[in-house]
Protein backbone atom coordinates (compact mmCIF):
# COMPACT_ATOMS: atom_id res chain seq x y z
CA UNK A 1 0.00 0.00 0.00
CA UNK A 2 1.35 3.41 -0.65
CA UNK A 3 1.72 6.29 1.89
CA UNK A 4 -0.87 7.94 2.33
CA UNK A 5 -0.81 11.85 0.93
CA UNK A 6 -1.05 13.48 4.67
CA UNK A 7 2.24 11.45 5.28
CA UNK A 8 4.11 13.19 2.49
CA UNK A 9 3.24 16.37 3.88
CA UNK A 10 4.15 15.92 7.82
CA UNK A 11 7.33 14.44 6.02
CA UNK A 12 8.16 17.87 5.14
CA UNK A 13 6.93 20.19 7.70
CA UNK A 14 9.02 18.29 10.33
CA UNK A 15 12.12 17.97 8.52
CA UNK A 16 11.72 22.32 7.70
CA UNK A 17 11.02 22.51 11.72
CA UNK A 18 14.24 20.26 12.56
CA UNK A 19 16.52 21.95 10.33
CA UNK A 20 15.58 25.18 11.35
CA UNK A 21 15.73 24.16 15.54
CA UNK A 22 19.27 22.53 16.48
CA UNK A 23 21.28 22.96 19.66
CA UNK A 24 22.84 26.32 17.81
CA UNK A 25 19.48 27.70 18.25
CA UNK A 26 19.62 27.24 22.21
CA UNK A 27 23.19 27.59 22.83
CA UNK A 28 24.56 30.04 20.27
CA UNK A 29 27.78 30.60 19.63
CA UNK A 30 30.53 31.39 21.63
CA UNK A 31 31.76 35.14 21.04
CA UNK A 32 35.28 36.10 22.50
CA UNK A 33 35.79 39.66 23.27
CA UNK A 34 39.28 41.53 22.85
CA UNK A 35 39.95 40.85 26.76
CA UNK A 36 39.29 37.11 26.11
CA UNK A 37 35.79 37.06 27.87
CA UNK A 38 33.57 34.47 25.89
CA UNK A 39 29.92 35.28 25.86
CA UNK A 40 27.53 32.88 25.11
CA UNK A 41 23.98 33.36 24.15
CA UNK A 42 20.68 30.91 25.44
CA UNK A 43 17.43 31.55 24.22
CA UNK A 44 14.20 29.14 24.56
CA UNK A 45 12.66 27.30 21.43
CA UNK A 46 9.17 26.81 21.41
CA UNK A 47 7.17 25.18 18.25
CA UNK A 48 4.76 24.40 16.74
CA UNK A 49 3.27 21.91 14.24
CA UNK A 50 -0.20 20.83 12.65
CA UNK A 51 -1.54 19.27 9.67
CA UNK A 52 -4.69 17.68 8.26
CA UNK A 53 -6.48 16.41 5.40
CA UNK A 54 -9.22 15.00 3.97
CA UNK A 55 -10.63 12.88 1.35
CA UNK A 56 -13.29 14.27 -1.07
CA UNK A 57 -15.83 12.62 -2.75
CA UNK A 58 -14.91 12.12 -6.32
CA UNK A 59 -12.00 9.55 -8.05
CA UNK A 60 -8.72 10.24 -10.24
CA UNK A 61 -6.97 7.91 -12.55
CA UNK A 62 -3.54 7.13 -10.99
CA UNK A 63 -0.89 7.34 -13.61
CA UNK A 64 0.61 4.22 -12.52
CA UNK A 65 -1.11 1.38 -12.62
CA UNK A 66 -4.53 2.91 -13.85
CA UNK A 67 -6.55 1.88 -10.99
CA UNK A 68 -9.13 5.72 -9.63
CA UNK A 69 -8.00 6.90 -6.36
CA UNK A 70 -10.42 9.00 -3.56
CA UNK A 71 -9.06 13.33 -4.26
CA UNK A 72 -7.25 14.80 -1.42
CA UNK A 73 -6.82 17.88 0.16
CA UNK A 74 -4.72 18.76 2.85
CA UNK A 75 -2.04 20.79 4.63
CA UNK A 76 0.78 21.46 7.26
CA UNK A 77 2.09 23.97 9.13
CA UNK A 78 4.13 24.87 11.63
CA UNK A 79 5.91 27.71 13.78
CA UNK A 80 9.09 27.95 15.56
CA UNK A 81 9.59 31.02 18.20
CA UNK A 82 13.68 31.86 19.60
CA UNK A 83 13.47 33.82 22.69
CA UNK A 84 16.72 35.21 23.91
CA UNK A 85 16.96 34.47 27.51
CA UNK A 86 20.78 35.33 29.11
CA UNK A 87 24.35 35.39 28.02
CA UNK A 88 26.72 32.99 30.05
CA UNK A 89 30.01 35.32 30.73
CA UNK A 90 32.91 33.75 31.10
CA UNK A 91 35.84 35.59 31.82
CA UNK A 92 38.74 36.80 34.46
CA UNK A 93 38.31 33.33 36.62
CA UNK A 94 34.71 33.95 36.57
CA UNK A 95 31.95 32.50 35.40
CA UNK A 96 28.01 34.38 35.25
CA UNK A 97 24.60 33.80 34.15
CA UNK A 98 23.46 37.68 33.26
CA UNK A 99 19.48 37.04 32.53
CA UNK A 100 17.85 39.60 30.17
CA UNK A 101 15.09 40.04 32.28
CA UNK A 102 14.83 41.89 35.83
CA UNK A 103 12.38 39.06 37.07
CA UNK A 104 15.03 36.81 38.25
CA UNK A 105 14.21 34.50 41.67
CA UNK A 106 15.45 34.72 44.60
CA UNK A 107 17.54 31.51 44.37
CA UNK A 108 19.60 32.78 41.03
CA UNK A 109 20.27 36.21 42.79
CA UNK A 110 22.12 34.20 45.56
CA UNK A 111 24.06 31.63 43.32
CA UNK A 112 24.81 35.40 41.46
CA UNK A 113 26.13 36.47 45.19
CA UNK A 114 27.36 33.60 46.49
CA UNK A 115 31.13 33.90 45.36
CA UNK A 116 31.22 37.20 46.73
CA UNK A 117 30.18 36.34 50.39
CA UNK A 118 32.20 33.50 50.27
CA UNK A 119 34.80 36.01 49.69
CA UNK A 120 33.22 38.61 52.41
CA UNK A 121 33.55 35.56 55.04
CA UNK A 122 37.05 34.83 53.93
CA UNK A 123 38.11 38.45 54.39
CA UNK A 124 36.44 38.43 57.88
CA UNK A 125 37.54 35.25 59.38
CA UNK A 126 41.14 36.40 58.04
CA UNK A 127 40.76 39.52 60.02
CA UNK A 128 39.52 37.43 63.18
CA UNK A 129 42.59 35.62 63.21
CA UNK A 130 45.26 38.61 62.72
CA UNK A 131 43.22 40.64 65.06
CA UNK A 132 43.44 37.37 68.06
CA UNK A 133 47.42 37.01 67.32
CA UNK A 134 47.53 40.77 67.86
CA UNK A 135 45.88 40.04 71.51
CA UNK A 136 47.61 37.08 72.23
CA UNK A 137 51.29 39.00 71.55
CA UNK A 138 52.69 39.94 74.59
CA UNK A 139 53.65 43.86 75.07
CA UNK A 140 57.20 43.46 75.49
CA UNK A 141 57.11 41.65 71.93
CA UNK A 142 55.83 44.58 70.24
Amino acid sequence: MADHPIQGLMDTAMSNIKAMVDVNTIVGNAVTTPDNTVIIPISTVSFGFAAGGSEVSGKKPNVIDGTTQPLFGGGAGGGANVKPVAFLVVGNGNVRLLPITNSSSPVDKIIDLMPEMVDKVNGAVSSLKNKKKKDDTPEDEE
